[in-house]
């Protein structure tokens, strides 16, 4: 069945499109069996319940031997090329951290605590003070 455009428009402007439609989609079913056809049913995520495993947990033992990098995080700045450039042996390059606030531990680039700097038989080393909260790291992994 084809329409021309008079027979669309007025169609339109009736408000009665839905019930032409319905019209034309059952007279093409004519003949043919109807299914039933029910809404999906999906379970609810839930975000909040991240699985937390304690570290001697036997899912986590082919972990153990996996190499990360660590690495400590003293501060940041931003330098322009030219002043990159500049810099020589004895030059200072100035952090946007105080000397007395906590450094960052990054483990695989993500930060997992934070501590202060220490010596140990002429040895840098780094005191943990605060971790993160693990739900929060494991959102980092995300």
């Amino acid at each position: 069945m084809t329409m021309t455009q008079e027979e669309i428009d007025a169609l339109i402007q009736s408000g009665d499109l839905e019930s032409e439609a319905e019209k034309q989609t059952a007279a093409g079913n004519i003949g043919k069996s109807e299914q039933e056809v029910s809404d999906a049913d999906f379970s609810d995520i839930d975000k909040e319940s991240d699985t937390i495993y304690s570290p001697l947990d036997p899912k986590l033992e082919l972990l153990y031997d996996l190499q990360l990098p660590v690495s400590i995080e003293l501060g940041r700045t931003n330098m322009l090329i030219r002043n990159i450039l500049r810099l020589g042996r004895g030059s200072v390059i100035e952090f946007d951290k105080l000397v007395s606030e906590p450094v960052d531990v990054l483990i695989n680039g993500k930060k997992v605590a934070e501590g202060e700097v220490v010596v140990i038989d002429k040895h840098f080393g780094i005191r943990i003070t605060t971790l993160v909260d693990p739900t929060e790291r494991l959102r980092g992994i995300k």
